[in-house]
């Protein structure tokens, strides 16, 4: 089967220099501890990206349904493995959206054990964002982990993974809102829409550096390979293209125990999907596509109503994208293991078959070297639920996009009402206008009328002077 290719585009990922970072980070005495405190931040931190990963994957990035599509399969980024990957869970709580008001001084030397005065005298502005110096962030834990004082020294370690790795913007420079998620220990939320913010706004214009966590997205890429000896040394040292390929859905690693985290966020708020708020901007991401991912069957293609491509930019954003985004975070609905049923590797055929037409439609940034069947299935029968628990799960899902549809409905409404509002307004206007054009018409009108009239008494007037005047002059009047 003939699938069209697409060009491909070169993307970079922003790098930054973390040998100086790494070096500290060989002082903790105490990772157990650490991690404690702070989830798996040193893991990530020792994380070596290979080059040409990365670049490839971005290749597939899906704009329509915010995802990875490979030729009969997907792979899709989700907050359940970011979070067993950081090794912090996702509260019930608004992530960092950027309205949060300015943390004070004391209470970020509170976090970092410093005195307030001291942040005070560092805190500093550059590229419009407030924010502290690396280099005295480096000297201030350096003191500390010299004076054995632990709980000091990781706090500082933490902040400046946070604000070097985690979320990079201005080199040697922490922003005021790596400080503020620091603060509220609840950067998983921000680091998946970063992930795919980024990637989407660099795949729509064709160019550029995404700027995200690129270790923690190797880490979660890699998670999903093939975990042979023959795949992780690539003695044949194939290319990235070449070797991913070659892989079909049977050698994906779905699914491994140690991620499962229990329960899955499917959904916020207003939105079919989850609304993810990040540093430059919101975008939504479809749980529903990585049920493979969670160990659970995918009995059917997904409907798409409930895969809303939601996008905004900050500075773009005339909607109130951002606010509605936060909003939605007051509502989170997280499914237990019990409402999302048995486990199973099971993928019906028709969901497959959806896949492959997405392939043939989009295209694919490189040569399959496989065959890929092209047969569509037959339309099968609708699939008896196991559970009780299943069916209501069915009629919730019915119900909400029949709720959905009933919103935008009311929306276009709205719309239709707001532009019918606008017409008669404007109509109204020019009705005015006209009898006010018809107004002056009327008086210019009259005024001619009286301009005439005025002209012919004054004719009037000068004919009789002058017959007045011949007869005062009559020669046949005799004289004296």
């Amino acid at each position: 089967m003939d699938i069209p290719l697409r060009s491909t585009r070169k993307y970079l990922f922003k790098k930054t220099d973390l040998l100086r970072l790494r070096e500290l980070a060989s002082l903790v005495s105490d990772p157990v501890d650490f991690q404690a405190h702070h989830g798996k931040l040193l893991r990530i931190l020792r994380v070596d990206v290979e080059e040409g990963c990365l670049e490839t994957l971005v290749q597939f990035y899906d704009p329509l349904y915010h995802c990875f599509t490979f030729p009969d399969y997907q792979l899709v980024p989700t907050l359940e493995e970011y979070s067993y990957l950081v090794g912090l869970p996702v509260p019930d709580k608004i992530p960092f959206h950027g309205f949060e008001p300015t943390p004070k001084p004391s209470d970020i030397a509170a976090a970092l054990h410093l005195k307030t005065s001291i942040i005070q005298a560092n805190l500093t502005s550059k590229g419009g964002l407030q924010g502290l110096p690396t280099h005295f962030l480096y000297q201030q834990a350096s003191i500390f982990a010299e004076a054995a004082s632990i709980l000091a020294f990781h706090s500082i370690l933490a902040l400046l993974i946070y604000g070097l790795l985690l979320f990079p913007n201005i080199d040697n420079f922490i922003d005021i809102n790596a400080i503020k998620i620091f603060l509220t220990k609840n950067p998983v939320p921000t680091l998946l829409a970063d992930t795919y913010h980024s990637i989407h706004d660099r795949t729509q214009a064709g160019r550029g550096t995404i700027s995200c966590c690129a270790p923690l997205l190797y880490q979660w890429f890699t998670f999903h390979l093939p975990q042979s000896r023959a795949f992780k040394t690539n003695d044949d040292k194939l290319s990235w293209p070449r070797r991913i390929m070659t892989l079909d859905p049977s050698d994906i690693v779905w699914y491994q125990a140690a991620s499962d985290v229990g329960e899955i966020i499917v959904s916020c708020g207003e939105y079919p999907n989850v609304p993810l708020l990040g540093m430059r901007g919101g975008i939504s991401y479809n749980p529903l596509l990585a049920r493979r991912q969670f160990g659970y069957p995918i009995k059917t293609k997904p409907n798409n109503l409930a895969l809303t491509n939601e996008f905004y930019l900050n500075h773009g954003d005339h909607s109130n994208k951002r606010e509605r985004f936060a909003q939605a975070w007051s509502a989170i609905r997280r499914l237990s293991r019990s409402q999302l049923g048995k486990k199973s590797d099971y993928v019906h055929e028709s969901y497959t078959q959806w896949v492959i037409d997405r392939t043939k439609s989009f295209g694919l940034p490189y040569r399959l070297p496989r065959y890929l069947s092209s047969t569509i299935p037959p339309s099968s029968l609708p699939i008896p639920f196991d559970t009780k628990e299943e069916f209501h799960e069915q009629l919730t899902k019915e119900r909400q996009e029949k709720e959905t549809w009933k919103r935008r409905c009311q929306e276009l409404e709205q719309e239709n009402e707001t532009l019918k509002g606008k017409i008669a307004q404007q109509s109204r206007e020019l009705f005015i206008q006209n009898q006010r054009m018809i107004e002056k018409d009327d008086l210019l009108r009259r005024k001619d009328a009286l301009l005439h009239q005025d002209a012919r008494r004054k004719r009037r007037f000068m004919d009789l002077f002058s017959r007045a005047h011949s007869d005062s002059e009559d020669p046949s009047t005799p004289g004296v």
